[in-house]
């Protein structure tokens, strides 16, 4: 059992010591006899023998009223929660080659871009507890939302990537670097950096082995990811009707180049040809980067302020039929 304000118990040793002098306070009620060799030879009643139980019942109520106001419960359970303890950053291709529509969902054709993006709100989702950043490059890199907890703030600038908002091209160096100025002020126990393409670097002016190297200097480790089918791809474009017809475009992924920057960080390579395999992807890294630490979390209590508030009452009535039927005092 334990009390909601355990200081409130600290008044029954006082109550009860007050009780104690007033009642040695009281003048004992004496009966004169001309000699004491009248009463020496008569037995002691039950009545005498419990005389002072009236007192010792009043003693324990007000003893369990003070209790009763200081909240007793018992705990049920302790819940525990667990803080993953890592910072993530999101880093997504949005470079034209992201419009080929080599996957799908539900059996209906989608581009790159939204099946990445379908597949990384699930990983979102799945998430509990880290701090979560998101960037996107293409010619260019740039932080779409820094690290933060609010996942539904973070779902909704993901809705703001699109394609064609960045001059075309693929810049992984700029991208693993602007991903780093997320972790800068980081304290998070694991940092990590997803970073997912389905082209050859091509533009930017950092070297994307050196900037991998600066993340393992700085303790990031780096997953990335090859999204896009092996060899030719259905490109959609529109013909001279303006109708939506698909050519099919041979699309290059440097593996050699992601496998090398997951390996210098001591991260993982991993290649996806359609929408499962990139879903079964994120599931198997947020299963590997789940550094779990467990804190108190809230008490379940089963309040017992009633019964105890009970138990007193019952034991003051108890109290005042003895004072006034078989335990009467005359006077």
């Amino acid at each position: 059992m334990v009390f909601k304000d355990p200081w409130i118990l600290l008044f029954i040793p006082v109550v009860l010591i007050v009780l104690y002098f007033l009642a040695r306070r009281q003048r004992p009620v004496n009966i004169r006899f001309s000699s004491k060799e009248l009463a020496a030879g008569l037995p002691v009643s039950w009545k005498i023998r419990f005389r002072h139980l009236p007192a010792i019942l009043r003693a324990i109520a007000l003893a369990l009223f003070l209790a009763a106001l200081a909240g007793p419960r018992a705990v049920l359970k302790q819940t525990l929660h667990e803080s993953e303890g890592i910072d993530i950053v999101l880093a997504i291709d949005a470079s034209g080659s992201m419009a080929a529509e080599d996957f799908a969902i539900g059996g209906q054709r989608y581009n790159r871009l939204d099946v990445v993006k379908n597949v990384v709100r699930e990983f979102i989702d799945h998430r509990s507890g880290d701090r979560i950043g998101l960037v996107t490059f293409a010619a260019l890199a740039y932080t779409v939302c820094p690290l933060t907890t609010d996942y539904a703030w973070l779902t909704t600038n993901l809705e703001r990537i699109r394609l064609g908002m960045i001059t075309d091209g693929t810049a992984i160096g700029s991208a693993i670097n602007s991903s780093l100025t997320r972790f800068k002020n980081s304290e998070a126990k694991s940092k990590v950096m997803i970073l997912l393409t389905d082209g050859v670097n091509n533009a930017g002016e950092i070297d994307p082995l050196t900037a991998a190297r600066a993340a393992q200097a700085l303790g990031v480790k780096i997953y990335t990811i090859g999204a896009g089918t092996q060899g030719f791809a259905p490109f959609p474009v529109q013909d001279v009707f303006g109708r939506k017809v698909y050519q099919q475009v041979r699309i290059d992924i440097d593996e050699k180049l992601l496998q090398g920057i997951a390996q210098a960080t001591g991260g993982k390579y991993f290649r996806a040809t359609d929408t499962e395999s990139l879903r079964t992807i994120y599931s198997a890294i947020d299963t590997l980067e789940k550094t779990r630490i467990e804190q108190a979390g809230y008490f379940e209590y089963d309040e017992l302020f009633t019964r105890v508030l009970l138990a007193a009452l019952m034991i003051l009535v108890i109290e005042l039929v003895l004072s006034n039927t078989l335990l009467l005092k005359i006077p």
